[in-house]
């Protein structure tokens, strides 16, 4: 497995193509599908699945073209942010715990409202994939619609408890480590503190 990192324009949110042999994953596709398409090209690797972490514009508005470009891909969202998908429709509606291979991989979706009802993170070989839910050194914004600040202290310690260290990819900014989270990021450390 590795991985290319299309920054796209919006926001600079992080679309991660997760390749294995010539097969790969689009996780959260967002505005700039010519730039995704480009690299997956120069790649020589075919999309089986996009994997939304959510709902939000940034994160999935690349994912009709995409759709329509490549013949038998496929698209998963949480149930809970379903609705936001406006010009195409999910092949699969997660709820959270699944284990699903793609592209020769397995990958593990964890539900982790806070950002959005629908927010997951989602787990690969070591790496995170935490969309809008953890960042490095913050956490998501809660104060839009579907936002909650109480789901997202119970997501974060969701993530504290998860065994071993796992490399964070996540929407937006650098990658860090559940690890370095763990004890350097305020917003996790307290919610761990307050709910176990």
């Amino acid at each position: 497995m590795h991985f290319k990192t299309v920054v796209t324009r919006f926001a600079a949110e992080n679309c991660y193509i997760v390749m294995n042999d010539d097969r790969c994953v689009l996780i959260d596709p967002g505005i700039g599908a010519k730039k995704i398409i480009a690299v997956v090209e120069a790649e020589h690797v075919t999309p089986e699945w996009i994997l939304l972490t959510h709902g939000h514009f940034d994160h999935i508005d690349a994912a009709a073209a995409l759709k329509e470009r490549y013949e038998g891909l496929k698209i998963a969202v949480h149930h809970g942010d379903a609705g936001l998908l406006k010009d195409v429709c999910a092949d699969e509606y997660l709820t959270g715990g699944e284990q699903r291979g793609a592209a020769g991989l397995n990958f593990t979706v964890v539900h982790t409202p806070g950002h959005m009802p629908g927010s997951c993170c989602i787990l690969c070989e070591g790496y995170l994939f935490s969309g809008d839910t953890l960042f490095a050194g913050d956490v998501g914004r809660v104060d839009l619609p579907g936002g909650s600040w109480d789901d997202m202290e119970r997501s974060l310690v969701r993530l504290a408890a998860l065994a071993g260290d796992y490399t964070v990819l996540p929407g937006h900014g650098p990658a860090t480590t559940l690890e370095k989270e763990r004890s350097g990021n305020r917003y996790m450390r307290e919610a761990c503190e307050g709910l176990l």
